[in-house]
């Protein structure tokens, strides 16, 4: 039976968490935000959003190395996981986030956002483009299996 409910989006960044949640069936994600990391690594706010926001499933971006290789802030954000594992009740998955913070970054500029602008988005779109992707996969799997 296929999950329905809100999906959240995260961005692990070293200050800010980029937030980005989907629509209820789970077709479409929107850029929400950022929690600011602070001592507790952002932890309260994101349980916070997941309730709040009735969510059923987190993905959060793995960096990967272009190669597909974890790069070094890898394993941060898999403790960082793990022990948001520990707080929420719903399934939390890794996702590649190759190049979406640089599709990010290409696509505010070409919107002709102001830098101070940009840099407080970067990571919610990042967060957006994250979570479409895997939106995008899951769909074409489910599609696949219709037709297969």
């Amino acid at each position: 039976m296929e999950e329905t409910g809100r999906l959240l989006g995260l961005d692990i960044g070293h200050r800010r968490i980029g937030v980005a949640v989907s629509d209820p069936l789970g077709m479409v994600a929107s850029p929400r935000g950022y929690v600011a990391v602070g001592q507790d690594g952002g932890l309260p706010e994101v349980c916070a959003l997941v309730t709040e926001l009735e969510i059923v499933r987190i993905v959060v971006g793995l960096p990967l190395a272009m190669d597909g290789r974890e790069r070094d802030a890898a394993q941060g954000v898999r403790d960082w996981v793990e022990r948001l594992c520990e707080r929420v009740p719903v399934p939390v998955e890794l996702w590649d986030e190759r190049l979406t913070t640089a599709a990010a970054e290409r696509a505010l500029l070409e919107s002709g956002m102001r830098r101070e602008k940009r840099n407080l988005r970067r990571d919610a779109v990042a967060a957006a483009l994250i979570l479409q992707s895997y939106l995008d996969a899951r769909r074409g799997k489910r599609e696949v299996g219709v037709e297969g």
